[in-house]
C-alpha cells in the first residue's frame, strides 16, 4: 500500500514508479496506463500541430466516428479533441430530425455543418445513420434507403473534389464486448444516461446491423473517401491508433516522429477490403 505522503512526495511518474517498485507493488496495469498517457500526450502534441497547419493552410478537414453502440466513439472524440483550439474546430453530434428537416434533402442539415477554411469538424455520427441504424430501426422507408445509398458515394464525390478531406472511422467491436459495455453503463450512474431502449436492441438485431453494415461498406467505400476499420475491443488502443491514423494522412509542419511512432498498427487499423469483420 502507498501512503497518502509518499504518493504527494512524488514529483512525477518516474518517482512514483520508484516508489512502487521498492514496495514490491505489482505494476502491470498502472505501467500500462502510464504508457498509455504517455503516448496519447504526445499524439495530442502532434494534433496541436496538424490543427495550425490546417488552419495555415486553409484546409477543411472532416473525421466521422461510426461504429455501433458503445463501440468507443464518444472517448475517442474526447481525446482528439482535449487540447486543440475550438475557434478552429467543432463537434458534431445531431439529434433527431426536426419535421422541416424529414422534408428537405437528407443531406442538408450536414451541409450546414461541413467545415469552414482552416477547420476541422468532428461528427459523433454522420449521415452514415442512414445507413445503417435507420433501416434496422425502420426510422426510414426502404425507397429512402436506396435512394441514399444511391447518392451518396456522389455526395461525397463532390466534396473531395471541393477539396474537404473526408476521414470516415467505423469502430468495431465484438458482440460480447458491447453487451459487457452496456452493463458496465447501467452499473455507472454517471454513464447511465447513454443508455437507451434503442442500445439493447442492438444486441437483438446484431445480425441485422450486421448486414447493413456490410452493405454500407461494400457500396460507399471508394479510393477518395475509404472506410478505415478500428478493430479492437481495447479502447485505449482505438483511441491511440485512430490519432495515428490522422497524423499519418497529413505532411504537416514539423511532425515529429522520434518521440513516438505517428504510423498506426496495421493489426487495428485496415481499410475495409482488407478486414472481414
Amino acid at each position: 500500500m502507498i501512503t497518502k505522503e509518499e504518493f504527494l512526495s512524488a514529483n512525477s511518474n518516474a518517482d512514483l514508479l520508484e516508489i512502487i517498485k521498492k514496495k514490491d507493488i505489482s505494476i502491470q496495469l498502472i505501467l500500462k496506463t502510464l504508457k498509455y498517457e504517455e503516448e496519447l500526450k504526445m499524439l495530442q502534441v502532434e494534433l496541436v500541430k496538424l490543427q495550425q497547419w490546417i488552419q495555415n493552410n486553409n484546409k477543411r478537414v472532416a473525421i466521422i466516428f461510426e461504429g455501433r453502440d458503445a463501440a468507443g466513439k464518444g472517448g475517442a472524440i474526447r481525446r482528439f479533441i482535449e487540447h486543440l483550439n475550438p475557434r478552429s474546430m467543432r463537434l458534431v453530434a445531431l439529434s433527431k430530425p426536426t419535421e422541416v428537416e424529414l422534408g428537405q434533402w437528407y443531406f442538408r442539415r450536414y451541409i450546414k455543418q461541413l467545415p469552414n477554411t482552416g477547420e476541422i469538424v468532428f461528427f459523433d455520427r454522420s449521415w452514415y445513420n442512414r445507413a445503417v441504424v435507420e433501416p434496422v430501426m425502420g426510422f426510414c422507408t426502404k425507397e429512402q434507403y436506396k435512394r441514399y445509398m444511391v447518392q451518396v458515394p456522389e455526395f461525397e464525390h463532390m466534396l473531395y473534389e471541393s477539396g474537404v478531406e473526408i476521414i470516415k472511422f467505423w469502430f468495431s467491436i465484438t458482440k460480447k464486448e458491447q453487451q459487457r459495455r452496456f452493463d458496465s453503463r447501467l452499473e455507472n450512474p454517471l454513464k447511465r444516461w447513454k443508455f437507451s431502449p434503442v442500445d439493447q436492441k442492438g444486441q437483438e438485431l446484431w445480425d441485422k446491423y450486421s448486414f447493413y453494415k456490410e452493405q454500407m461498406f461494400s457500396k460507399t467505400h471508394t479510393p477518395y473517401c475509404p472506410w478505415i476499420n478500428i478493430k479492437t475491443n481495447n479502447k485505449l488502443e482505438a483511441r491511440l491508433e485512430s490519432i495515428r491514423y490522422v497524423l499519418s494522412k497529413f505532411d504537416y509542419d514539423n511532425k515529429d516522429y522520434d518521440k513516438t511512432t505517428l504510423l498506426p498498427d496495421p493489426n487495428i487499423v485496415m481499410r475495409y477490403r482488407s478486414s472481414k469483420n
